[in-house]
């Protein structure tokens, strides 16, 4: 969609938009003022009934895995005890607060991005979804975030803190702090917070005019010929408020910018510390004062570079030439290969083509619920599986870990045979580096997966070998079972069978740690609740601790947890912690 062209043709079509658009704003504030009390009180109601419930099994437990921990030396965990200390002291009020602002912000917003969004789908009767979306889909909303929330406090703290508490140094020896090295490090670092921060804050004041002008400049010409954010219509009310909140947003950033002063300033301790070396911590200090010149310049679109010079300040690790705040090469100014940036209305186009984080994941959902369905009728997935799944008695890890392994797994193996530069499903769907949702947290599991892909291809397993791999991803904690199941057989060679034992162990590693985020566990918790159907069908078995739906599941804590630590002293703490609630 190109936008409109022509003076009096963008005036004519900001006059005509305007009515619609302050029609569907008035209605969207009606709706989320109305909703914005209820969905507030269940987010904070929710929340702060596990922060403060589960808060003395939080404390007792930390303390217990720092003071426990093999990574750490004596006087580290002195250190890490009293930080860890103030912490807990603030994380009541903290998390309470949050859940009152993010609960009152979602509630309202959530409602009026709805209305904007029912005009832009096509849908037949236009005016009734503009009425109704967004009401009820709120409230279920505030109630999964409070599941969420539930998870990460239950099941995403607790196995992370036993991480902490079992892993071993890998060269043998604790870290520990050096002490002739941290006086140093301490001057250094409030020296930097006393310089850094009032240069800092006195280059975000001399540019805030700037960042005002050009900001209001943009939001206007997006707004007169309908492109930028006003190309998408959920999009409108976002940055109609924008363009009246801007100054409020530009007084935001110059506050981010003093903030962002204190901990570069603070930082050059961590360099000095690292460095062993004073010299190196006073460069750190110039040269965080250039690369916030330089990243504001590129972000304003002003003239490139600094006044203040830029030094290496690191031995070990130098920065490298092309930083993450300098602008790219290709846009920058006199070079032959410089190449336009692509068009704001363009960016929109691509988006479209671009894969969805949520979309993504409901397609890998339905690669587990088909993978999930053929080993059901195998006979390798049992009602003793899905039930120990449930009631987390027996460790039960097959469900939480080995389904979702082996399913990409087959996804690696299919890519690897057809050569695939992604993850190719079954479906025929191809997941690249061009398509793939733009996230950092997705990049985090994405990036090692291809890795492992790159080393099946090179390691030309054979099928029996690819047969193998597959039942040690999904057996790998249940030595029995392993040996039961007749296919694959174990490669010949002891270096062989190390590198797929390998393989195997580096993708539990990644789904271990893809499983602890709360949105894939609820989605666990369905394919669990439909494999239970499934099992139900063939053998005519009817399950006996079936999941709760509605609020009860939502905010139920202790009856359909999967998590179980690794020995008898998590789940003691766990329970002492559901006894207080």
């Amino acid at each position: 969609m190109e936008p409109a062209s022509g003076i009096w043709t963008s005036c004519w079509s900001f006059v005509y938009f305007l009515p619609f658009f302050l029609g569907l704003l008035l209605l969207g504030t009606i709706k989320g003022a109305i909703i914005c009390p209820l969905v507030c009180l269940i987010m904070t109601v929710g929340n702060s009934a596990l922060i403060l419930g589960l808060w003395p099994a939080h404390v007792i437990w930390t303390y217990y895995c720092l003071l426990r921990a093999k990574l750490l030396g004596p006087l580290l965990k002195l250190v890490m005890c009293i930080i860890v200390s103030l912490l807990l002291v603030i994380w009541p009020l903290f998390g309470i607060t949050a859940s009152v602002l993010g609960g009152a912000a979602y509630g309202f917003l959530a409602p009026l991005v709805a209305t904007f969004d029912a005009v832009g789908e096509g849908k037949p009767n236009e005016f009734v979804y503009c009425v109704k979306d967004g009401i009820w889909d709120t409230v279920k909303g505030s109630c999964t975030v409070v599941r969420d929330f539930k998870d990460v406090c239950f099941n995403t703290y607790f196995s992370l803190m036993d991480d902490l508490r079992l892993q071993e140094p890998s060269n043998g020896k604790p870290y520990e702090i050096r002490l002739f090295q941290l006086l140093g490090a301490l001057f250094l670092g409030l020296l930097g917070i006393m310089i850094d921060t009032p240069v800092i804050t006195f280059i975000a004041i001399y540019k805030s005019p700037f960042m005002l002008s050009k900001g209001w400049q943009r939001l206007i010409h997006d707004l007169v010929g309908r492109e930028g954010p006003f190309l998408e219509t959920a999009c409108v009310p976002l940055a109609g408020l924008a363009i009246l909140l801007w100054p409020l947003l530009v007084l935001g950033a110059v506050l981010a910018s003093v903030v962002s002063g204190f901990f570069l300033g603070a930082y050059a301790a961590v360099i000095v510390y690292q460095e062993s070396s004073i010299h190196m911590g006073l460069k750190y200090i110039v040269s965080s004062l250039s690369m916030f010149d330089e990243y504001s310049n590129d972000l304003l679109d002003m003239r490139e570079g600094s006044c203040f010079p830029r030094y290496q300040y690191q031995k070990k690790n130098p920065p490298s030439p092309a930083s993450s705040f300098s602008r790219p090469t290709s846009f920058q100014k006199g070079r032959p290969d410089e190449k336009a940036p692509p068009s704001r209305s363009a960016s929109f186009t691509n988006a479209i083509v671009e894969f969805k984080l949520f979309d993504l994941l409901d397609k890998l959902l339905a690669e587990f619920k088909q993978q999930g369905e053929a080993l059901v009728q195998e006979g390798l997935i049992t009602y003793k599986d899905v039930e120990g799944y449930k009631s987390s008695k027996g460790g039960n890890r097959l469900l939480s870990i080995g389904l979702p392994a082996y399913c990409i797994l087959q996804a690696l193996v299919r890519s690897a045979n057809a050569n695939s530069d992604g993850l190719l499903l079954s479906d025929n769907t191809e997941i690249t580096t061009r398509n793939r949702p733009k996230d950092a947290i997705f990049d985090w599991f994405f990036n090692p997966l291809m890795i492992i892909k790159e080393q099946i291809k090179s390691a030309n397993l054979s099928e029996q070998e690819e047969n193998y791999l597959r039942k040690l991803v999904l057996f790998n904690n249940y030595p029995e079972r392993l040996k039961s199941w007749n296919t694959g057989i174990p490669p010949e060679t002891e270096r062989r069978r190390a590198e797929v034992d390998a393989l195997a162990r580096r993708l539990q590693g990644i789904i271990k740690s893809l499983s602890r985020y709360p949105t894939i566990r609820r989605h666990l918790e369905t394919l669990v609740d439909h494999l239970s159907d499934e099992i139900a069908k063939k053998t005519g078995t009817r399950t006996t601790s079936r999941s709760r739906s509605g609020l009860a599941r939502m905010f139920s804590l202790g009856s359909q947890t999967s998590y179980r630590g690794p020995d008898k002293e998590t789940e003691l703490v766990i329970q002492n912690g559901l006894e207080i609630l």
